[in-house]
């Protein structure tokens, strides 16, 4: 597939060297990728190519070795939409270090930002977002996980569930009740009392555990932010980085159609190839249609969201819905392109075709994002 035409939407140079080094580095992974995507536990080799590559530094501010001034949006989402192409398994571990230590970035204290991000930025430390429980998924007010202070600690108690980088994190930046309020706190995962353990697996294997605090005992300087505040810094790391769900999602489904494509035009039925035959055109155009659809909203959102999240987290939800859903329809047609062998195991196509799954559901489910958004509409207008 070709890049985005020059003219409106063309990328800035600045992104499009991040695009190229990030293709670069997503190639280089096709040795492994197939044995990393089906791992639950963190690759070693694909933390050591993603570190020597220097991309973990847009997760971080430039303050602690990060490459811009404050994380951009449009930066992570060019770079997933390169990564999750070619390996899921190297897109989550680069986003996750943004996602877990963003809150911690923008509110946390100095002497905790000083020990972590710089550690962050060069992936010799990996973050975690601590927010959902085994009965709580989109509706966080209702979690039980508890902070109290107790002299200049704070005391967690509680069970956090299908938390990405569980068990291989380093640190978690944890969700909680404190008072009347709900807080943010920065758990170091080898505090006494944090233990992981990993009842789940999902179609698309990740790193995944429960994360359990008993008594845990961390500082009151790892609170992050104010006393009881901790949904706001929930809702800008949302609302900065939402919108490369998107990004990975135009990607993955860009992958599929190469392969379709590649197929179509190698096999032959009835003397005339794939891609001359029947309604097999039709489903090719569609699919290039809809990917670049997705990438022109993904790209505006995400440059929105670059110049103010919060403000523009309604085009970032709505690029996360269309890309998402997109590349759900688009890799489907692309596997029944392929006919048997689409749904042949152990095979990219196949692979592309469980990860693009979930990504419905990560970071905001599309009902869920839809109901947001209807609520805004109702209440604000256009």
């Amino acid at each position: 597939m070709n890049s985005p035409a020059p003219g409106l939407f063309d990328l800035p140079e600045t992104y499009r060297e991040l695009q190229s080094q990030a293709r670069e580095l997503a190639v280089s992974m096709r040795d492994i990728a197939a044995r990393a995507d089906e791992s639950s536990s963190t690759d070693p080799d694909v933390r050591k190519r993603l570190a020597a590559s220097g991309l973990t530094g847009l997760a971080v501010p430039a303050r602690w070795g990060g490459r811009f001034d404050q994380v951009d949006s449009l930066a992570m989402t060019v770079v997933r939409e390169q990564l999750a192409a070619e390996s899921a398994h190297l897109d989550s571990m680069f986003v996750m270090q943004g996602i877990g230590s963003y809150g911690l970035a923008v509110a946390g204290s100095d002497a905790v930002r000083d020990r972590w991000l710089p550690q962050v930025a060069s992936l010799d430390a990996i973050a975690a977002l601590g927010l959902t429980e085994p009965q709580v998924g989109s509706d966080l007010k209702a979690i039980t996980t508890t902070a109290v202070v107790d002299g200049d600690h704070l005391v967690l108690n509680g069970h956090k569930s299908f938390i990405t980088n569980g068990g291989d994190a380093d640190f978690y930046s944890i969700l909680a009740k404190e008072g009347d309020g709900y807080s943010l706190i920065c758990v170091p995962a080898q505090t006494p009392g944090v233990s992981t353990h990993r009842p789940h697996q999902i179609i698309a294997p990740h790193v995944l555990s429960d994360v359990v605090l008993d008594d845990v005992r961390v500082p009151v300087d790892h609170r992050i932010g104010e006393p009881g505040k901790g949904f706001a810094l929930v809702l800008a790391t949302l609302a900065t980085f939402r919108v490369s769900v998107a990004g990975a999602s135009v990607g993955m489904a860009e992958a599929a159609l190469r392969l379709a494509l590649d197929h179509a035009n190698s096999r032959e039925q009835f003397g005339v190839p794939l891609s001359r035959l029947g309604s097999v055109p039709e489903h090719l155009a569609n699919c290039w249609t809809d990917i670049e659809a997705s990438r022109s909203l993904t790209y505006r959102a995400a440059a929105a969201a670059a110049r103010d999240p919060r403000a523009n987290l309604h085009l970032s939800s709505m690029a996360k819905i269309s890309a998402t859903e997109m590349c759900g329809r688009v890799v489907d047609r692309c596997v029944q392109i392929m006919g048997r062998f689409g749904i042949t195991r152990d095979t990219d196509i196949e692979r592309l075709y469980r990860e693009a799954r979930p990504m419905r559901i990560y970071e905001g489910s599309t009902e869920v994002i839809f109901d947001s958004l209807a609520k805004q509409l109702i209440k604000n207008g256009i």
